[in-house]
């Protein structure tokens, strides 16, 4: 799969019109093929998460941002199916506490950065600092303004010591947005997932639409790369984002560490 071509290319403007939610170019089997071609994906992503943690090296972040029901969950749950949690954390950001509104907005993210060997997954992230905040007027347009900037600087500083970012936009349509709400609504395993206020951010559809399309032209660059996800089909999603992770691991040319010396002397009694 040629996943490159959903990748934004740096000081490029982008128009989300442009981009078809419902692309699956890259695989034209069915929905069940595609499943199925997941699973040797999850099983390398497996061996190469091991290979990370062992290496000590190397640190991953992915970023997940998208609309409600765009598939963030779905796609943690699906993509890093069978890894080892000693080595992977999901890192959520909601509304800010007190105490992290007593801090700059970047605070509580970079506290939850990976370390060497571990990969981190953002559910969400400090892209919401100028996305929601922007949408609902919660700071003055030249604070949320500015930040884009700011962004650049702390992604390229975590780059630069060592981090891939990697950060997937999962790209639905309004109509497959509908679906899934009402999905939630009618299916009874599925309702708790429903709120009302998901409702009415969706009415804030075209203001969203416009916060991401800046997001995503003014943010992607050669250190910390957006790619956008054709996601109303799930299991395409699945397979995108999969084959972008497996990629940049492989170029981290990873190895095992060395053994101790002497390895081949020791008797287990």
């Amino acid at each position: 799969m040629d996943v490159e071509r959903y990748r934004v290319p740096p000081g490029s403007r982008v128009e989300l019109s442009e981009w078809d939610p419902e692309d699956q170019q890259l695989y034209n089997g069915s929905k069940e093929k595609g499943k199925k071609a997941l699973l040797p994906l999850n099983r390398r992503l497996e061996t190469l998460q091991e290979l990370l943690y062992a290496e000590n090296k190397h640190r991953l972040l992915v970023v997940l941002q998208g609309a409600d029901t765009a598939g963030k969950d779905g796609t943690i749950r699906h993509v890093f199916e069978g890894v080892n949690p000693q080595g992977v954390k999901v890192a959520s950001f909601k509304v800010p506490t007190p105490v992290e509104l007593a801090h700059d907005y970047l605070w509580r993210v970079h506290q939850q950065m990976p370390g060497r060997g571990e990969i981190v997954i953002f559910n969400r992230s400090h892209y919401e600092d100028v996305l929601v905040v922007r949408v609902h007027n919660l700071v003055a347009g030249e604070v949320w303004q500015r930040r884009y900037e700011q962004i650049n600087a702390f992604e390229a500083m975590l780059a630069d010591e060592g981090t891939t970012i990697l950060k997937f936009f999962l790209h639905i349509s309004k109509e497959e947005q509908k679906k899934r709400l009402e999905e939630r609504l009618t299916d009874r395993k599925k309702q708790w997932k429903f709120s009302r206020g998901d409702l009415a951010e969706r009415q804030h559809w075209d203001r969203y639409t416009e916060a991401y399309e800046a997001m995503l032209s003014k943010t992607s660059t050669a250190q910390a790369p957006w790619y956008i996800v054709p996601a109303n089909r799930k299991w395409y999603r699945n397979l995108v984002v999969s084959q972008v992770i497996l990629a940049a691991l492989e170029r981290l040319e990873m190895r095992y560490p060395e053994p101790e010396s002497g390895l081949d002397a020791v008797v287990i009694e």
